[in-house]
């Protein structure tokens, strides 16, 4: 399989056209054309659907584009390994964070960064801990940033912090006052809005829910921490999330600790650091997770 044409294809796939993919790799259409077309001619099936609008991925394409990703990058990270040989640490980053992390991380972390490795650049891509543990198997990040992961013998994992949960209320809606703590039962009473299974959040509330033979009510299934919020503000409906989750809308919720005990502890939720145990970590990948460990204690804590 050649890599140009790889290349090709992941461009026409991402853009969704053969016209802006050539614009883009300053190649002329029907040039990319064939180069696509010969892809498919050797893999004997076609990988695109071709319509006036342009193209969609057939069931074969999006196959291909899931591997593909990660063959073009570990490539790249190859070149990258060698690069780093010279010097100060270059290439790309790749890093993959929780929405509910992202919101508080993302703009502090870029900028230093920048500061610490003004040769190398940055890409951050948020997912639930399920889909950035894929990416990082499949090569699309070098890092990542989980929730209560299963240790497995795919991944190096660095454990960073525990990180309280709190049942997350409207403001007019809680009937006690700020910060007092909620019981498990308590909270079995309330209708919730929480992402579906397998996040991890999730199955941690399941599983402490029903080591006290509770039950927990699941009203809405949402992936998205802000549209969560936004439910919860508007409704009389509740969440369980991380304090950092409210970053920049706290005045408008009442967040309580929830009690595993009667006097204690608290659920929590147990943030790694997760890397691939089956490449090879250049300099760029150690150096940028101790800084991903640096900044999530400075600012989760």
């Amino acid at each position: 399989m050649d890599l140009k044409q790889l290349d090709y294809f992941v461009h026409v796939a991402e853009l969704g056209s053969f016209t802006r993919a050539a614009t883009v790799l300053r190649v002329a259409q029907p040039a990319l054309s064939r180069q696509v077309r010969a892809l498919e001619v050797e893999l004997r099936q076609p990988l695109f659907d071709r319509n006036g609008r342009g193209v969609t991925l057939t069931e074969a394409g999006k196959r291909l584009l899931a591997h593909g990703r990660g063959i073009l990058q570990q490539v790249d990270r190859a070149r990258q390994d060698l690069e780093d040989q010279r010097g100060a640490a270059s290439g790309r980053l790749a890093i993959g964070l929780p929405p509910s992390v992202g919101r508080t991380l993302t703009g502090p972390l870029v900028e230093a960064f920048r500061a610490r490795f003004p040769k190398a650049t940055l890409t951050v891509v948020e997912g639930l801990s399920t889909y950035t543990l894929e990416w990082l198997t499949l090569g699309r990040v070098d890092c990542a940033v989980v929730y209560n992961v299963t240790p497995a013998a795919a991944f190096d994992l660095v454990p960073v912090l525990d990180e309280p949960l709190f049942l997350v209320s409207a403001r007019g809606a809680a009937p006690e006052p700020v910060g007092k703590p909620v019981t498990l039962a308590r909270l079995a009473e309330h209708e919730l809005v929480m992402p579906s299974r397998p996040h991890s959040i999730r199955m941690l509330l399941e599983t402490a829910l029903a080591a006290a033979s509770l039950q927990a009510r699941v009203d809405l299934e949402i992936e998205s921490v802000p549209a969560i919020l936004d439910l919860v503000e508007r409704n009389p409906m509740h969440a369980v999330l991380a304090l950092n989750a409210l970053r920049g809308r706290e005045a408008a919720f009442v967040a309580r600790p929830i009690l595993l005990a009667k006097e204690g502890p608290y659920l929590a939720t147990k943030l790694w650091i997760a890397t691939s145990a089956q490449r090879p970590r250049g300099p760029l990948v150690e150096q940028g997770s101790a800084l991903l460990v640096e900044m999530l204690n400075r600012l989760l804590v």
